[in-house]
């Protein structure tokens, strides 16, 4: 992924040299639980532990020669060890070293990513906190429905949120497995006594079976939590985005002195970070595909997943890392304009208080039609420019069943605030 998109704990975590370096920790490891079962001569590992090492560019010189990365990676660190080098990636296969180091990698990913999930979740609960009772409008397919707050619209974010993370948490332990269990995963030249001692070692579960890899449904499950946790962050940008709007102008993200918005027109300010987040998430979906294809293998193993999973798996965990930290920016230093949002409650005079209006005819005697219609016909006169509150006090059948603060009620914005403290407390706020 291109460093413009990428956090640098993620790029380094993802970094070749990391990667490789995860590969002889595992060898290591290996080596280390054959030592203690007595199957290779005592001292071999700390021998192999202080002399190993790698060089990236020799193993690319290799690998021109062995047309296998694992190989020419084994054979490099052989150079630099004595008569005990012989003795690394002994009974092993290389996904046994490859697959462990990988889940090794997406664990920490996986973390990083929960931890900044919870970063921007913190930041979300303060300013839900913050606007608890800021009025605004709610809308349904685009159109004014019924008062609600800002506070209550981010509360609505932050338990999304709490279930992205949850999932991200599920899909964590999912891919925190190893498998030390050979060519094709019988345990032929390698018990499940070193299995599990390597795996423990490196902070992993032995999976309970495997082939030669560690079955994709694993990656897949990560893959889709990702997916499903980007289709939020987009989901939240998108409501900023519209909330910023310039006939709306209800928030906006936060414009610093000398930005520029549009070369050719010095007024404007868009929405441009939220928009990122937005079209980066469109990536992240079209990740799930390929990876659900990689389940697929073709008896215990072919290599129509490796391809894939180098390019979607440090690219999905990069871009969900980074969008997190960046809707975190945004919502940091967002600018909110309550005064807009009492403006666009306003702006039929009332009009999104006619279920109020209903259910107190109701109330007074009429069947539900009937009170249907009386709101209903007194909110077309809003839609043609009317006061709302003043057609309903004028209408014959309200002055006849309801008194002047029976009406009045139907119009107090305290009704439908009256549970925000159940909602805050349901979400954890």
């Amino acid at each position: 992924m291109i460093d413009r998109y990428s956090t640098p704990q993620m790029r380094q975590l993802w970094s070749p040299q990391n990667k490789t370096q995860k590969w002889l920790d595992v060898e290591i490891a290996v080596c280390q639980a054959l030592e203690n079962a007595g199957q290779i001569p005592s001292g071999s590992t700390a021998a192999i532990r202080a002399g190993a090492r790698f060089d990236l560019e020799r193993i690319a010189e290799l690998e021109k020669e062995t047309r296998h990365d694992v190989m020419a990676f084994v054979k490099n660190v052989a150079e630099n060890l004595g008569a005990e080098g012989r003795f690394v990636h002994y009974g092993v296969t290389s996904y046994d070293i490859v697959d462990t180091a990988l889940s090794m990698l997406l664990r920490d990913a996986a973390t990083l990513i929960i931890d900044r999930a919870e970063q921007l979740n913190a930041i979300l609960r303060k300013r839900a906190r913050e606007h608890k009772k800021t009025v605004m409008i709610g809308r349904t397919h685009g159109i004014h429905a019924e008062p609600i707050t800002f506070g209550f619209k981010l509360a609505t974010w932050v338990d999304e949120l709490n279930r992205g993370i949850d999932r991200m948490k599920q899909a964590r332990d999912i891919i925190s497995v190893g498998k030390i269990s050979g060519a094709v995963g019988t345990h032929a030249n390698i018990s499940p006594a070193i299995e599990l001692e390597v795996c423990a070692g490196l902070n992993l579960q032995a999976a309970p079976i495997s082939t030669q890899i560690i079955t994709r449904d694993r990656h897949a499950q990560l893959v889709m939590a990702l997916a499903i946790l980007a289709a939020s962050l987009e989901r939240f940008a998108t409501e900023v985005r519209n909330m910023a709007r310039t006939e709306i102008r209800e928030v906006q993200e936060y414009f610093a002195v000398g930005q520029k918005g549009s070369s050719a027109m010095p007024h404007k300010r868009n929405p441009w970070n939220c928009e990122t987040v937005t079209g980066l998430a469109r990536v992240v979906r079209g990740n799930v595909i390929p990876m659900l294809e990689s389940v697929v293998t073709w008896h215990e193993r072919d290599l129509a997943n490796s391809s894939v999973e180098r390019v979607i798996l440090p690219d999905t965990t990069i871009l969900v890392d980074w969008m997190l930290w960046k809707f975190g920016d945004i919502m940091e230093g967002l600018v909110i304009f309550p005064e807009n949002m009492a403006r666009n409650l306003e702006q039929m005079g009332g009009l999104v208080f006619s279920e109020q209006i209903m259910l107190a005819l109701i109330a007074a005697g009429l069947s539900r039609e009937e009170a249907y219609t009386v709101a209903q016909r007194n909110a077309a006169k809003a839609w043609d420019g009317a006061n709302f509150r003043d057609a309903v006090a004028a209408d014959e059948t309200v002055q006849r069943l309801l008194t002047a603060e029976q009406v009045a009620h139907a119009f107090d914005m305290d009704y439908h605030l009256a549970n925000l403290e159940h909602t805050f407390k349901a979400v954890g706020i």
